[in-house]
Parts: structure tokens; sequence; C-alpha cells
């Protein structure tokens, strides 16, 4: 009797790896809807008249509702399991995404900004609770990257085809055609997904290797004993800085360069090429860093020196943003922003990794979702002084100066990070089963 090719997949032990697939292309999705809006407000901005300071607006209600989300979704993904809170998780983000299309105001954008928070807030938490369930701790590292990089390649499609639908169709149809991919990754996630005990596609020899770590508890942990422990606030401390920074380059990346450099969104050369360079340097950074981290580990040391070795590495490469807006070339500019943006994700895949490494099974998506929320504060906080420093410049003003200000703060905020990090948690010590009782 012949297999279909998932159960031929599975049958070799390989499996896993189609879960790790769907990971990734959640992340790229996911990316993908939110870059639209950043892409698309040169258009926004000349058709009704919007500056920074509406942008801003726009983009805290996805702040806030990411933030509210992230508490919202660790605590339901722990509760329903991840098959069922992954599935509604993209299903109300797309929905929202195609609803940004019949918007004419800022309020307008800003509700389905914030349905939008709220629904992809649910991703990473899923994620890194997908890999501890599927994944032994030799492999989630890699895991990690490999679904990180996905933000990375949703940042990369997306100005390849926004732009082109927005000259062609509309920037309407940008929002819709974007948007509607996610129901087609809700199909196949139906079909592929359940926990690695119950999925018809793997074998006694992968589920041995999968399950190889020695057996955790499976009760709830409530939030006011995760506050309690260090390991926590080490990594909700490193989301605070480090994510603020991210989501910043993110959003005004395309209006920096429109901005700073003149150039117009439908000239794919100086436009999307800047920034697909940007996100594929990024996505190699996050891939290689928990290839890096993993191989540390197999040459004997401890996850604690593999994983802050690593995040120092990263930390010093994202120092020379700092002279993004003096250097005067806009080339010279990308090569600096790609290099912070792949050492940002190899921050990022580490210190994702150090929850798992640290936390029981039971606690890692509530543990992303506290961490995520307080990114999300970074986040408003960066963009309380950006909409700040561009209110303060005169009416025609040098906006180089509050892009200078910005990357200074960038340039310096993951060396601090980690020094919270290492101060906070000196060994990135296992939690205690005496710890949480």
């Amino acid at each position: 009797m012949s297999l279909n090719p998932l159960q031929a997949l599975g049958k070799r032990g390989h499996y896993r790896w189609i879960i790790a697939a769907m990971l990734l292309f959640a992340t790229t999705i996911n990316y993908m809807d939110r870059f639209v809006i950043g892409l698309v407000f040169p258009y926004l901005r000349d058709e009704f008249g919007w500056d920074e300071g509406h942008l801003t607006n726009i983009l805290m209600c996805f702040e806030v509702a990411y933030a509210i989300g992230l508490v919202t979704f660790g605590r339901i993904l722990d509760w329903v399991g991840t098959r069922r809170g992954f599935l509604g998780a993209v299903i109300v983000w797309s929905a929202a995404a195609v609803g940004q299309a019949f918007c004419t105001t800022v309020a307008g954008f800003g509700s389905m900004m914030f349905a939008l928070g709220l629904g992809e807030s649910g991703v990473f938490p899923a994620a890194v609770k997908t890999t501890a369930e599927w994944f032994p701790k030799s492999e989630r590292a890699l895991v990690a990257g490999i679904f990180n990089s996905g933000s990375n390649v949703g940042a990369i499609v997306a100005p390849l085809l926004v732009p082109w639908l927005c000259l062609n169709w509309g920037w309407q149809w940008a929002f819709i055609i974007v948007g509607a991919v996610g129901f087609v990754w809700v199909f196949f996630w139906v079909l592929v997904y359940q926990q690695p005990n119950k999925s018809k596609y793997v074998g006694a020899k992968e589920l041995a290797h999968i399950e190889k770590d020695p057996p955790q508890p499976v009760a709830k942990i409530p939030w006011i004993k995760l506050l309690k422990l260090r390991q926590t606030w080490a990594f909700i401390c490193a989301k605070f800085m480090t994510d603020a920074v991210w989501r910043w380059y993110f959003f005004f990346m395309p209006l920096f360069i429109v901005d700073i450099y003149n150039v117009n969104i439908k000239d794919m050369t100086n436009f999307a090429l800047p920034i697909i360079i940007i996100y594929v340097v990024a996505d190699l950074g996050s891939i290689v860093s928990g290839a890096i981290s993993s191989w540390f580990i197999k040459l004997g040391w401890t996850a604690n020196k593999a994983r802050k070795v690593t995040m120092l590495i990263c930390s010093l490469c994202v120092v020379p943003v700092a002279f993004s807006t003096v250097v005067g070339n806009l080339w010279i500019t990308v090569g600096l922003v790609a290099l912070a943006a792949a050492a940002h994700q190899g921050f990022s895949t580490n210190i994702f990794t150090t929850v798992s490494d640290m936390f029981p099974k039971n606690a890692v998506a509530s543990v992303v979702g506290l961490g995520g929320t307080a990114g999300c504060i970074g986040a408003l906080s960066l963009l309380t002084v950006t909409k700040w420093l561009f209110a303060t410049l005169p009416e025609g003003g040098d906006k180089s100066s509050v892009y200078l200000v910005l990357f200074v703060i960038a340039s310096v905020s993951y060396l601090i990070s980690l020094a919270f990090v290492h101060v906070i948690s000196p060994r990135l010590e296992p939690v205690k089963p005496e710890d949480i009782a």
C-alpha cells in the first residue's frame, strides 16, 4: 500500500520538520500582514494628508492590542492547546488585515490594527510552545532560528509584492491579497497538526527522539509565581528593549528611506531593494545565530555560556547602526541597518531559546507572552518618543536629526539589555520544581 507524502516523511522520522516549516510560514505571513501599513503609508499620506504623527497613532493601536493579546494568548495556548489557539490567532489577524482595505480614517485603520495586534500576538507564544512540544532541547535553538527567520521572509516578500499591487491595483488590494494568505495557512494547519503522541504521521523512533528529555510537570503555573522568578524578569527586560527597536525598524524603515533619500515608492531599485537586502541579511542572522549557539553547546559549553556569548556578539554588531543617518549614502546606510537587523534576529533567537532552556513546557507560552507584553510597552515608549521628536521639528525641519537620535538609541539597547539579563540571571538556571510549587 503506497504512503502519501506526509506518511512517507513520518516513516523516515522527519515529520517534525513539517511542523517547523508551518511555523516558518506562520511567522512569514504574520510579518507580511503587519508590514503592509508601513509600505502603503506614503500613499495614505498623499491621499489623506497624514503625517508621521498619524502613523504613530495607528501603530500605537497595534502595540496596545499586541500587549493585551500576548498576555491573553499565552494563557489561552496553555489552556486550549497549540492547535486550536494557533488556528484562532491566524483567523483573527487575517480578517483584520483584509479589513484595512475598507478604511479611510485614522480611527478606522487604528481599529483594524488593534484587531491585527490581538491576533498576531499569538504567533510567537504558539511557535515557542510548539517547538517545546515537538523538539528536544538540542534542536530548539535551530528551530527558533528557522521560525524567527519568517519575520524577515515576510519583510522580503512584502516590499516586492505591495508596491506592485499598489501601482497596478490600488493600495486597498495590497491589504486584501496579503491578508487572504493567512486563510490558506489555516487550511494546511488543520490538515497536518496534532500533538506528537497523537499524530498518525509520527513513528515510534521519532516520538522517542522528541520525548528524550526528562519528563516535566503538566500543571498550569499561575502568573504570580512566574513573576516571582528571576528567570522571568531576565526575559522581560531583554524583550522590553530589543522588541522596541525591532518594531521601530519594521514600521519606519520605508518612511526613513523616503524621507532621507527622497526615494519614490514606485522606484523598485531604490525603495524595495534596500528593504529586501536588510531582511535577507537579517534572515541569515536568525538562522546562523541559532546554529552557532547549538554548536557551542555541542562543544561542551553550558547553555548559559553559549546563549550569552552569542548574544554579546550580536549586541556588538548593532552598535554601528548609530551612524546610519550621517554616512550620506543610501547603500552604506542599508549595510549598517542590515547588520543591525541580522544581529537583532540573532539576539532574539537566543533569548527566545532561553525560555525553553529555563522553564517547563507548561509555562513556556505564558513566559513568552509576558516578555512580549514588555516588548509592546517598550515599543509604545519608543513610538511616543518618535512622535514627540517629530512634533518638535519646525515645519520643513531636517528630519535626519530625529532619525539620528532614534538610531543612537537602537545602537546601545542590546548591550544594555544583555547586561540586565546577566545581572538578573547570571547562570540562566532552569526553574526548579520547588520554585513554582
